[in-house]
C-alpha cells in the first residue's frame, strides 16, 4: 500500500507543520467520507461547548468510518478540518489534538483547517472531511 500513495513536499513551497502538500495515489479504489460529526450514536451531539470531547468523538466517528472499509488513519490522502472558529489560537488546538489522537497519520496528508462561522448541528464546533486509498 505505501508505494501507492506518495506525500510530497515540492521544493518552492513553504514548510507545513505536519501535512504535506501533495498526495499521490497511483491507482485502486477511494473512499469519500461524510463529514464526520461530534454526534453518538443515537444522533446526539457530544460535548456541547466543548471543542476537545468535539474532537474526541469525532476521532472516534472517523475511525469508526474507515474501519467499516478496511482503511486505517494512514490510507487517508486528503482530510479537512472545520472549526467553528476564527481565533487562531483555537484553530491550532483543534489542529494539535488531531495530530496527537489515533488519527493523526490522518492529517500528515494532504489537509486544509480551516475557520467558519457555523456547522450543521446546534452547537457543533467541528467537522472532519476525509477521503482515502483503500488497500488492496
Amino acid at each position: 500500500m505505501a508505494s501507492r500513495i506518495r506525500r510530497i513536499n515540492p521544493d518552492g513551497l513553504h514548510p507545513t507543520p505536519g501535512y504535506h502538500h501533495i498526495s499521490v495515489v497511483e491507482a485502486g479504489r477511494t473512499a469519500y467520507l461524510s463529514g464526520q460529526c461530534p454526534l453518538d450514536v443515537s444522533g446526539a451531539l457530544v460535548g456541547e461547548a466543548d471543542l476537545d470531547r468535539q474532537i474526541d468523538q469525532v476521532v472516534a466517528n472517523a475511525t469508526a468510518a474507515l474501519a467499516a472499509v478496511e482503511a486505517e488513519p494512514h490510507h487517508v490522502v486528503r482530510s479537512v478540518v472545520y472549526v467553528a472558529s476564527d481565533e487562531r489560537e483555537v484553530l491550532a488546538a483543534a489542529w494539535h489534538r488531531f495530530h496527537a489522537s489515533a488519527l493523526g497519520p490522518a492529517l500528515s496528508t494532504a489537509s486544509t483547517l480551516l475557520g467558519v462561522t457555523r456547522l450543521g448541528f446546534p452547537g457543533q464546533l467541528v467537522e472532519l472531511d476525509l477521503t482515502a486509498a483503500l488497500p488492496g
